[in-house]
Order: C-alpha cells, then structure tokens, then sequence
C-alpha cells in the first residue's frame, strides 16, 4: 500500500480520515440508549450503503450481541456483532481502531459499513458485494448472499 502514487496516498489517508471522523461520532453516540440502532441509520448514510443490510450482516452474524467472538479454524478472530474479523485489525488499529473497540456495538457497525462500501466499490451495489462482506471466495460469496437474503425475506423486506 506505501507503493502508492502520492494522489493515491493522498486519497487513502482523506478515505481514513473521513472514517476517523464517523468513528468518533459512534463513540460519542453511544453513550445514548438510542444510540444503538441510530448507528445503522447514521453509518450506512456515511458510507453510502444500506442500513438494512447492515441490519442483516449483523443478526446473520450474531444475532446483534456486541460481545460475541468467534474463533476460525485458521486461527484468526471474529469480534463484535458484526464479527470484523482480526486480518483487518492491523489496518485498523494504524487508523485508530484498535481491537479492543469493536466491542462497542457502534463501531462495530461504523467498521462493518465501511468493509462493505469497500466490498460495493469493487462489486458494485451487488449481491455479489454483500456475499464478500464474508469471502471473495465465490462459492462461500455466494451462500453469504443467500443468507443475508434468506434474512431480508424473513423480516418480509425481500421477496
């Protein structure tokens, strides 16, 4: 990444601003008993994706409980209710987001609206996208889609 050209180091380091910005916003939010399911609405209008969809990831993952971990078989780590899984945390935490706050269900969800705008930036506004959310590999892509999509349809939001 350091081999970028300078305007796009320059556009990277703006991208991570901008998501420094709506992380702090979180943290100050989530303080407030409504906080929680204003962080949907205010991280999805930030990054340009859908709310529901966020909704979705996270009760697909673990049913909205901000505390739950997952341990892979290949050794790395699933964290909060959107279970961000730990081969980001290094990008992270260079950012400002260190492991340990993801545990606060409001940045989880800043953190899984901004790994899915990265999704939709390469995808599309696709399911394809969605299912990466989980894996580039394409068959586990694409159950992840059906699944998030078998989620939409039960809250009677998809057909």
């Amino acid at each position: 990444m350091n081999n970028l050209p300078p305007a796009g180091r320059r556009r990277r380091n703006a991208m991570w601003a901008r998501f420094a910005v709506g992380l702090a916003c979180a943290l100050a939010f989530s303080g407030a008993a409504h906080a929680e399911a204003d962080c949907y609405e205010q991280a999805g209008a930030y990054q340009g994706v859908n709310p529901l969809i966020l909704r979705a990831i996270v009760w697909f993952e673990s049913k909205g409980n901000p505390d739950a971990v997952h341990r892979n078989a290949d050794g790395s780590i699933d964290i909060g209710q959107a279970q961000i899984n730990s081969i980001h945390f290094n990008e992270l935490r260079r950012n400002g987001v260190p492991p340990g706050a993801l545990r606060n269900a409001c940045v989880n969800v800043y953190v899984a609206a901004w790994m899915l705008k990265q999704k939709m930036l390469r995808h599309g506004n696709t399911w394809r996208a969605i299912g990466a959310y989980h894996s580039e590999t394409p068959r586990l892509r694409d159950q992840y889609a059906r699944d998030i999509h078998a989620v939409l349809v039960s809250w009677g939001a998809s057909q």
